[in-house]
């Protein structure tokens, strides 16, 4: 793990759970300055710990009731590259993984409808270079959660890696 002090896990914490908490509020329960925190926080993002923050939508609010993921097979595995910079331009894939197992990319998808899930891949994944696909649909996401902070979790504990 970095080079994480105490105060920095507990701000991790905090942020993890509200992205948009001020700073000066992270400080009084800390019991530093704000200024403090604006530097840790600047370190950790330096170290690359912190990779930003974002506002996290509702897809189904905005009219994207259908999420999916899809396993997708390569015709030519040695494509891989080609294929995740061009999975990069279809706004409906919100994630791309190469994983283990049988598929070469595996990849998640937020569609309107089951009709333009078949769209997005007919018309926009075929066409890549895609020999086969299998896809899942998801019924409801039963929980989506930050990486927790691995010491202030407990997480690293030497008594959890016997």
């Amino acid at each position: 793990m970095q080079n994480l002090d105490a105060l920095d896990e507990q701000i991790l914490s905090m942020i993890a759970d509200n992205a948009r908490i001020p700073f000066l509020e992270v400080a009084r329960v800390c019991h530093v300055s704000g200024a403090a925190i604006h530097q840790h926080v600047q370190k950790m993002t330096q170290m690359g710990v912190i990779k930003g923050s974002h506002f996290i939508f509702d897809p189904e609010s905005l009219g994207y009731g259908t999420c999916a993921f899809v396993g997708l097979f390569l015709k030519d595995p040695s494509d891989f590259d080609r294929v995740v910079a061009e999975l990069r331009c279809i706004p409906e894939v919100v994630e791309c993984h190469y994983t283990t197992g049988n598929y070469d990319i595996f990849i998640k998808i937020y569609a309107q409808n089951n009709h333009h899930l078949l769209s997005i891949i007919h018309d926009k994944l075929q066409p890549l270079g895609i020999q086969r696909s299998e896809t899942i649909i998801s019924f409801n996401e039963a929980f989506n959660r930050q990486f927790p902070v691995p010491n202030a979790s407990g997480m690293g504990d030497k008594e959890d890696n016997v």
